[in-house]
């Protein structure tokens, strides 16, 4: 796992209420707050899978519930 350092950057003028909206949005589209959590929770590689096996079963069954199949 890499140590970078992430670099984000809000510039307040008169708004600080704006501001924070702009932190918090520019903070999750990096992803910081997800590889925080990757990286104090450790995943063993078997979970890993099972966890992305899961998610890729729920969207499938999305999916077909959105196209109609169990009507």
């Amino acid at each position: 796992m890499s140590k970078k350092r992430a670099n984000v950057q809000v510039y307040v003028h008169t708004n600080v209420d704006r501001a924070l909206k702009q932190l918090k949005k520019k903070i999750e589209r990096e992803g910081i707050v997800r590889d925080m959590k990757r990286s104090v929770y450790f995943e063993s590689p078997t979970q890993k899978r099972r966890k992305r096996l899961m998610r890729a079963i729920k969207q499938n069954l999305i999916r077909m519930a959105a196209r109609g199949y169990w009507d």
